[in-house]
């Protein structure tokens, strides 16, 4: 059986993420804050040893202002997709 990209993003870094956090300056614990979740499941979160929850990565994606097709690595422009406003 082979797997294809995507089928193996399971178990995946996310070091996009975790670059993003360093560009801005912030700590992990910061960001565990801002999503809230511990310092823990958050550092689980970048190490790819939990799935981050949908919810997460649109938060996410938010606040480093990008998709979450970047933040994945889905894509390699980090420019975000036109956003619908949610009432």
């Amino acid at each position: 059986m082979t797997f294809t990209k995507c089928q193996k993003r399971d178990n995946m870094k996310f070091t996009r993420i975790k670059n993003l956090r360093k560009q801005r300056n912030c700590t992990q614990t910061q960001m565990a804050e801002y999503i809230g979740v511990t310092k823990r499941t958050y550092f689980n979160y970048e190490n790819g040893k939990t799935r981050i929850p949908t919810k997460v990565l649109i938060e996410l994606s938010y606040y480093f202002n990008t998709s979450v097709d970047y933040l994945v690595e889905f894509t390699d422009d980090p420019v975000p997709h036109k956003r619908k406003c949610i009432e």
